[in-house]
């Protein structure tokens, strides 16, 4: 059994094709999908964007604009930012966990 923690940080090769591969399905594919995470309009009423709102989330891969490490954005954690955090709906991720916590610390 894996130990891995399944928040997105280190993820494996394995895991980045696979978010890959479920964001090339159809919508209709995707809203199936285990790691699909359902949109609360509710909580989304902050956004005053022209175009539609999310049905739901799905797991982000991205490569670190700093230093080039790949991790997976997780469904769960767009969900927690846009909806709780109350970001901006066009925001992504484009920084690693580690970059982020080096500009915390005042490092960069």
């Amino acid at each position: 059994m894996s130990t891995h923690t399944q928040t997105g940080r280190d993820a494996t090769e394995v895991e980045i094709r696979e978010a890959e591969r479920v964001l090339s399905l159809t919508p209709f594919q995707q809203r199936g999908h285990p790691s699909t995470v359902a949109a609360d309009h509710s909580q989304l009423s902050h956004i005053n964007t022209y175009g539609g709102l999310p049905e739901f989330y799905l797991d982000q891969p991205f490569t670190c604009r700093k230093c080039g490490k790949r991790e997976i954005w997780k469904a769960r954690d767009q969900k927690w930012y846009y909806e709780v955090a109350k970001g901006h709906i066009d925001a992504r991720a484009v920084e690693c966990h580690d970059c982020r916590a080096a500009k915390k610390r005042g490092e960069t």
